[in-house]
């Protein structure tokens, strides 16, 4: 076995040297600093006195098992396989494909943008509430930093550059010193619940921030049963940092929570500087999962019972005063939000960057790739700090909050929905080595958040959905990573479907109700044939569609399977002519034996061709269509492919360019008819022209129900008169053939003892109108909207039939000049195939004969289809 190349296609790698975090360093600091963030010292107060404790019980349970389930998730994806940088989008694009992955990867970019303004803007709170005039560490000193809403974004501009500056120095600098941030923060939260339990009552300032109880205070009562007991209900009220009146309510509420306990990816958008990100991000981000949930449920017990409604409602900030040393509040807030800031400013640059080496949005993102310095993308920290500023300008907080929250939700639901999809595709390669993943856990993360995304706010969830629905949209449209081979979800959920409800197609309950077209065609050069495949698939009606070609040789003259290594190129074909089409290739000693195994082997159950389509038997030159340049078929991609030093698609039928012999074609013939398949075979097909069906040249399709060989009044009834109407009237219903009138040319044969070569009309005979009324009462038994023209025709008398009971060339010269005349202006025709001569031990001296009859019959017609059927196609009952 060879080992292939290249950095990411070896099977088993090798950590790379340059990554050097651990699992508490690398994952578990950043996440827990992410999820304390804003919230435990700025926010808590505002979700206790306004949702109640019960309720914000409730809410942090919802919240953490939304993340717990999110959480296994991710587990399960990054232990599945090598994770590299990108993090999340990364997992998520290799599971949901280049589509899904870089529209859920861009949200996901934008997601960490707005987390970052949102820790920037808590961090900038918590300065000014502290050092402005009035502010709790400078007291009633008029002293103090200027404060005002373009003031504060000054301030959270300047701490955003400073964010910037560490970025440019490297995630490593900030892995480093988030260990230590970590350790202040747990000191900090330490003091509060120490101050909790110790700290009495005291009359506490509220702030000048809010407007209607600026100079009052409110109580702090210490550990207390009454005070408990009155913030156990919600009591919404309206909240003193967002302009105007309207109250809070649940979702509100809900929304700042969520906000503040996102950073479950935080360790995730550090899979590229992680020694071992499988065992890592399990481990750290579950561990401080549970780390800050306990946190959280402590800090919210105890402070609903101490803190009076009045105080919890009116000042966000009261641990600060309330605390034994009022700085370890400063320190942490100012800490937890400022390193959530830097970690989120990190990850966002992250992703861009594996947005643009993916080349997701092709040159827009270029510079991205080409601005790398020391392994550090410094173009894409530059442009996720100017979208950071720009965040910056909403002002608020809450407001902030609810659109982070909604878009982490969204990355969310999408991991969890690529671990369902694999789960339930029953892909053999998902064994993640995390063991509490199932498709319960994956289901319940998918469903809470889509619930959660509506809750929190329906305009700004349906406008994610939105979004990301029109991304997917444009990428699989346009984006040059369309055609990534990182394995697509999709492919695998279309093949588990597409198995279990072929395995329920049962051939033995089909009904001619519900017959259509399984065509199979016969290509000996695709070169040639790029009209007759592009008409063919017009002909199909949603039917199955296999284009087959046999090559000549056996297996044991060759190195390889040459038709396996040339199917790639076939189906290059395919998406050039834009046609619906599988591709079987076989390898043969003959045409006729691999005919055998196409018409055999081609489809799957009772999905399997019921028409094979054959190109005419004749030695016109073929066109090049592909390499024409007034062809609406030309392209340059298929101009120098070959196999085997030939070219790829010869102009004929077998690699040595060697015509089949009659015998073999006719051959053919009989034996898709002893198969039980209906047979056309096609002509004049190079001449078709679908972008002129809409002139005033062409105006009909025709259809002749009459067998020119050996004609009998009950011809237009058989079982191939039926199916030429069936195709005639498929082929109409069509867009490109839709303006075009279907003709049923109504055929009376008359006997004749005069000789020569052309064929009169002649006066219409009473059978003729019996036949017609009969015609016509079909056609409106099967629904069918066709113009009947009755025409008469002499039968060849003795003296005008050969030695066989084949008619003369002279009177196939007639029929094709009547024809003519009829069918001048019609864009197709379709024309009753007379039986085979039967071989004998695979030869007939009448097989030339026969072709010769079928050349002279067709010889100079618009582009025609001789159509033999074998069973009923068509049904006049409901």
């Amino acid at each position: 076995m060879h080992r292939a190349s290249g950095s990411r296609a070896g099977m088993f790698e090798t950590p790379n040297e340059g990554n050097t975090l651990g699992t508490f360093a690398g994952v578990f600091s950043p996440v827990a600093l992410s999820m304390f963030s804003a919230l435990l010292f700025l926010r808590v107060g505002f979700i206790v006195g306004n949702a109640g404790l019960l309720t914000t019980l409730l809410q942090f349970l919802i919240a953490y098992c939304i993340l717990v389930f999110t959480v296994a998730s991710v587990c399960a994806v990054s232990t599945n396989g090598a994770v590299e940088g990108g993090g999340a989008y990364f997992m998520i694009s290799r599971t949901l494909g280049p589509e899904f992955g870089g529209s859920i990867g861009t949200l996901f970019f934008v997601a960490n943008i707005v987390s970052s303004a949102l820790y920037l803007t808590g961090c900038i709170e918590g300065f000014v509430d502290n050092f402005a005039p009035g502010g709790y560490l400078v007291g009633t000193v008029s002293v103090g930093i200027p404060d005002g809403r373009w003031w504060r974004f000054l301030y959270c501009s300047v701490l955003n550059l400073f964010n910037l500056c560490v970025c440019m120095v490297g995630a490593g600098l900030f892995a480093k010193t988030s260990v230590a941030v970590l350790g202040v923060v747990c000191v900090c939260v330490f003091s509060s619940i120490i101050s909790f339990l110790v700290k009495g009552h005291a009359e506490i300032e509220l702030p000048d921030a809010n407007e209607h109880f600026r100079n009052q205070t409110a109580s702090y009562t210490g550990l207390n049963a009454t005070t408990l007991q009155s913030n156990l209900w919600p009591q919404y009220v309206q909240d003193y940092t967002v302009p105007g009146d309207e109250i809070t309510n649940f979702a509100a509420v809900f929304g700042v929570l969520f906000s503040g306990v996102t950073g479950i990816m935080a360790g995730a958008n550090m899979s590229g500087e992680l020694r071992e990100p499988g065992k890592s991000i399990p481990r750290g981000t579950l561990s401080a999962v549970f780390f800050t949930f306990v946190c959280y449920v402590v800090i919210s017990v105890l402070t609903a019972a101490t803190c009076t409604p009045k105080l919890l409602q009116n000042n966000y900030i009261f641990m600060q005063p309330i605390n034994v040393w009022p700085p370890f509040v400063v320190m942490g807030i100012l800490m937890a939000t400022f390193s959530a800031s830097l970690s989120n400013l990190i990850g966002s640059s992250r992703v861009l960057e594996a947005l643009a080496k993916d080349n997701v949005f092709g040159s827009l993102l270029n510079v991205v790739v080409k601005g790398n310095w020391h392994n550090n993308p410094v173009v894409a920290v530059i442009i996720s700090w100017a979208s950071v500023q720009v965040i910056l300008l909403i002002g608020s907080l809450n407001l902030i909050a609810q659109i982070n929250s909604v878009l982490f939700l969204l990355s969310y639901l999408a991991t969890n929905l690529a671990c369902l999809g694999l789960e339930l595709a029953s892909a053999p390669n998902f064994r993640p080595s995390f063991k509490y993943f199932t498709w319960h856990t994956a289901l319940i993360g998918l469903i809470g958040t889509l619930i959660m995304m509506f809750i929190i706010n329906p305009v700004y969830a349906s406008c994610s959905l939105a979004l990301c629905l029109l991304l997917v949209v444009a990428l699989h449209l346009f984006s040059p990573a369309k055609a990534a081979n990182w394995g697509s979800i999709s492919q695998a959920l279309i093949f588990h479907q597409v198995r279990k409800y072929l395995l329920l197609l049962d051939s033995r309950k089909a009904h001619v109700k519900f017959w259509r077209p399984q065509m199979l065609l016969l290509v000996g050069s695709p070169r040639s044939a790029c009209p007759l495949i592009d008409f063919v698939n017009d002909l199909k009606k949603s039917g199955l569609y296999v284009l087959g070609h046999v090559k000549i040789g056996t297996l044991e003259e060759c190195e390889n399977d040459t038709a396996l290594e040339e199917t790639q190129h076939w189906l290059s074909l395919i998406d050039h002519l834009k046609v619906k089409a599988f591709v079987e290739l076989t390898m043969a000693r003959s045409v006729r034996e691999g005919m055998r195994h196409l018409v055999r082997l081609s489809g799957l159950g009772a999905m399997k061709p019921n028409t094979i389509v054959l190109g005419f038997y004749d030695s016109s030159q073929p066109r090049d269509f592909l390499a024409s340049a007034d062809s609406s078929y030309q392209s340059e991609a298929f101009r120098n492919i070959a196999s085997h030093g030939a070219p790829l698609f010869n102009l004929r039928g077998s690699e040595d360019n060697r015509m089949i012999s009659p015998s073999e074609y006719v051959g053919i013939i009989c034996d898709t008819l002893k198969l039980q398949k209906n047979v056309a075979l096609c002509r004049h097909f190079h001449s078709l022209d679908k972008s002129s069906l809409a002139s005033s040249a062409y105006r009909y399709i025709d259809v002749w129900p009459i067998n020119f060989f050996n004609p009998s009044e009950v011809d237009p009834f058989d079982a191939s008169s039926l199916f030429m109407l069936q195709l005639a009237c498929i082929i109409n219903m069509t867009p490109s053939w839709k303006k075009l009138k279907l003709r049923v040319m109504m055929c009376s044969p008359r006997d004749s003892m005069a000789s020569g070569s052309q064929v009169e009309e002649v006066q219409i005979e009473p059978d003729l109108n019996q036949m017609e009324r009969k015609m016509q009462y079909q056609l409106q038994q099967l629904r069918i909207t066709a113009q009947l023209h009755k025409v008469s025709w002499e039968i060849p008398s003795e003296a005008q039939q050969g030695q066989t009971p084949l008619p003369t060339v002279q009177h196939m010269q007639g029929i094709n000049h009547l024809i003519r005349q009829r069918s001048d202006n019609s864009a197709a025709i379709f024309v009753y195939l007379p039986s085979p001569p039967e071989l004998v031990h695979g030869e007939s001296a009448d097989a030339e004969a026969y072709l010769n009859l079928l050349t002279e019959l067709t010889q100079g017609l618009p582009p025609t289809v001789l159509v033999r059927g074998v069973s009923a196609v068509i049904s006049t009952t409901i």
